[in-house]
């Protein structure tokens, strides 16, 4: 999977290069030529021949083809990769530059200096592109071993055929996945097919356990789509791994599963209209998600009340985390209200929202002392709250607003002179 992804971005890369370089040619372009000994000799005389420097020329127009569109996928890719190092330190580029972004730029030149090595009309020969697909490959794959972890991923639901998300993480339909477990392996949901995070690396002498790896990823997976939508959203009791291309065996990744009450939820359904805006997103929640700190900590309570069988559980959740970002104070300063409200409402709703949030606390207090009416909904009002919290985290993830949402909130309030609610 991981080398079929590659080829097609590195084949696009080339077709679109090839056009480029063919253009420059023609348009007068000359492709410089050093003169070299061609090993024969007659009566004592060497002959010499010509050979085009073809990559002086590629180099001379990086900027044109750093703008082609299939450039950055490219990249990426190579970038998704790894191995980079030991693939061009065999093309004698000793000096790799820092960086994986540089390095992969790098790669992309040199892998484009192989396909159209003594070429000046630039033509793209596909035996000459599958040889230096097939020589990356196998350069940056000496002494790594490909592995893979298939999961189904309950809760989502893709019209399109899948979903690249980068660094070797795909989502796919499960009945178009040709390399996996047979279908009957994977649980469905009716006539629908199955959506499964295929996640495949290549694992370097003394990395991490595969599952390890695996966990990291798929839980961060798991985190992104759970700010994407409010479905119930987990990974299937079954996951399967292989390495070096050898049989699927079943493993235990140890990930907590949906919760009894959200089986039948409805899925999130993604269209190919859509699938870029969850790429994105995915991405950028994963690059800006912190370790530590109140946003770590409320993200992680987050994730909690999502998993909670109890309703009630998961509104105490998700106040905690909410209390993390709005009221470190502690629940005595009577803030969470309005903070809520000023962030997640605008002028004329902010007062109800405010009388809502407040109402929510005194529920989740009565739960909490078990004197909560038998007949409320306590699942809906979890909901509602998830709902605010899901906004909150996502926009400052986004960086939509300033993390530092205590102070954000208080300046918003005092601007606009909003009522505060009276502490009793």
């Amino acid at each position: 999977m991981r080398n079929r992804q590659l080829h097609a971005a590195l084949a696009a890369f080339a077709e679109e290069a090839a056009w480029q370089l063919a253009a420059a040619a023609q348009d007068g372009a000359e492709v410089p030529f050093e003169i070299v000994e061609s090993g024969g000799h007659r009566r004592d005389t060497p002959l010499y021949c010509y050979r085009p420097l073809t990559a002086d020329f590629i180099r001379e127009r990086l900027g044109l083809l750093g703008r082609l569109p299939s450039y950055l996928p490219a990249v990426h890719a190579l970038s998704a990769a790894g191995g980079l190092d030991a693939y061009l330190a065999a093309h004698g580029e000793e000096r790799c530059a820092a960086g994986g972004r540089a390095r992969a730029e790098t790669a992309l030149r040199v892998f484009l200096t192989t396909v159209f090595a003594d070429s000046t009309d630039f033509q793209l020969l596909p035996e000459r592109l599958d040889r230096a697909v097939e020589d990356l490959v196998r350069r940056s794959g000496e002494g790594r071993t490909l592995t893979e972890v298939a999961v189904p991923i309950l809760g989502l639901r893709l019209l399109g055929e899948e979903v690249a998300l980068g660094d070797g993480l795909l989502l796919a339909r499960g009945d178009l996945l040709e390399d996996v477990p047979s279908d009957a392996a994977w649980p469905r949901s009716g006539d629908e097919p199955h959506t499964v995070a295929l996640l495949s690396w290549e694992a370097a002498p003394g990395d991490d356990a595969p599952l390890d790896h695996a966990r990291v990823r798929l839980r961060r997976l798991l985190v992104a789509l759970r700010l994407y939508d409010d479905a119930a959203f987990a990974c299937g009791a079954a996951a399967w791994a292989r390495t070096g291309g050898g049989a699927w065996h079943g493993v235990p990744l140890g990930l907590p599963g949906r919760p009894p009450a959200a089986v039948g939820t409805l899925p999130c359904t993604v269209t190919p209209d859509e699938e870029d805006e969850l790429r994105a997103f995915c991405s950028l929640v994963s690059r800006r998600t912190p370790r530590s700190g109140p946003l770590a900590w409320s993200l992680a309570r987050f994730e909690q009340g999502c998993l909670q069988a109890d309703p009630a559980h998961a509104l105490t959740d998700h106040l905690l985390a909410l209390r993390a970002l709005l009221e470190p104070e502690g629940p005595s300063a009577g803030r969470l209200a309005p903070r809520v409200a000023v962030l997640c409402a605008d002028a004329a709703g902010r007062t109800a929202l405010r009388d809502r949030i407040a109402a929510i606390v005194d529920l989740e207090r009565a739960a909490v002392a078990g004197t909560a009416p038998a007949a409320l909904d306590l699942g809906g009002v979890a909901a509602e709250l998830a709902e605010h919290l899901r906004a909150i985290l996502r926009d400052v993830l986004c960086g939509h607003l300033d993390p530092d949402l205590r102070e954000l909130a208080e300046r918003l309030l005092a601007q606009d002179g909003f009522e505060q609610p009276t502490v009793a």
